[in-house]
């Protein structure tokens, strides 16, 4: 289990970083996901898959995390256009902006559905486990998201 969960750490820190919109966060949020998963690992059945039970500790420590920010009366910081300079080309990085811009428009339901299936790979099912809900559920979300994704981004995505 140790070393398919070191496996997916970029992956938990993608999915992470979708649901934060700020690295620093999505770090902090994949480090507590992992020390749950860790101190509850006998909860894990394999049957599920870890991916998707791993996903789920994140999302539910996200949801945590909201939770006890808004008790403190906190701000979400946003994070600085600084950190991305010169991390890809000035195309490739307007489009990437413009995507994670467009993610973080979408409603959380249907950006945490978008981000396990489309960008994660998870099936229907694994996502479905992941957020504790219908697969028929993420399948609207799923639907609602793109068709939202491709409103917002238009031609740029062709």
């Amino acid at each position: 289990m140790h070393q398919q969960l070191c496996e997916l750490l970029p992956r938990m820190r993608r999915f992470a970083r979708s649901l934060t919109g700020n690295p620093h966060d999505a770090d902090d949020l994949v480090q507590t996901a992992v020390e749950r998963a860790l101190a509850r690992a006998s909860q894990w059945h394999e049957e599920l898959g870890l991916d998707a039970w791993v996903f789920g500790i994140v999302r539910n420590a996200w949801v945590d995390e909201i939770r006890s920010r808004q008790r403190r009366g906190q701000v979400f910081v946003p994070e600085a256009a600084e950190d991305r300079a010169g991390a890809a080309p000035a195309t490739d990085q307007t489009l990437t902006m413009s995507v994670e811009t467009a993610m973080s428009r979408l409603p959380e339901s249907q950006r945490e559905a978008v981000a396990l299936v489309l960008v994660e790979g998870l099936s229907y099912k694994e996502a479905a486990a992941a957020l504790d809900v219908p697969i028929g559920t993420v399948t609207s979300r799923l639907a609602r998201g793109r068709e939202a994704l491709q409103r917002m981004l238009g031609d740029e995505s062709q």
